[in-house]
């Protein structure tokens, strides 16, 4: 389980048209989000990621840098990409299920072909959410068992107005006994 406050788990992947992201090396001002989704297969990513790619500038206006990341191959997020036409949204790929399992995601196997007509690959990672401060401590996560009732970036960039105007800190980060 990854702990707020706490510095999180190595993360790079190659992204489509944005270079190699990574936390280490890849800082913003005041945040990194980092978006996990499912993958080509899933009908709901993409409704999820259209909504993050019409509020990225809203994000990078409040010092915050938006990443959507997947286990898929470069080419089916080519397909994701074409798809959702948001060249403004930085696309990672490749991601490694032994990486995604360090950030406590879940992972599935195959039921075949989706809603939407595309294989699901035989493992992939289900959806969750990170804001990490520059330092690369966690500051807010939300992991997911199934695709369904995602965090809504509206009330993110929401939650980041609060914590900057206030430097709220992240919370969560008690680990002693109870």
């Amino acid at each position: 389980m990854l702990i707020p406050r706490q510095t999180t788990p190595a993360l790079s992947v190659p992204t489509l048209h944005h270079g190699t992201f990574d936390t280490s090396i890849d800082a913003a001002e005041n945040f990194t989000l980092i978006v996990f989704y499912r993958g080509l297969h899933c009908p709901i990513c993409m409704k999820y990621l259209l909504e993050l790619a019409r509020l990225v500038p809203e994000f990078e206006k409040r010092g915050v840098k938006v990443i959507a990341i997947s286990s898929d191959t470069k080419e089916r997020t080519e397909q994701m990409t074409e798809k959702l036409n948001a060249p403004e949204l930085r696309m990672g790929y490749g991601l490694s299920l032994d990486v995604a399992r360090q950030w406590g995601m879940y992972i599935s196997t195959s039921r075949g072909l989706t809603s939407i007509g595309i294989e699901e690959p035989a493992l992939f990672s289900e959806p969750a959410v990170f804001i990490l401060r520059p330092d690369t401590t966690l500051y807010y996560g939300a992991v997911q068992t199934m695709p369904f009732a995602r965090p809504n970036f509206t009330d993110l960039l929401g939650a980041i107005d609060f914590a900057l105007a206030k430097d709220y800190p992240a919370r969560g980060e008690y680990t002693g006994s109870v």
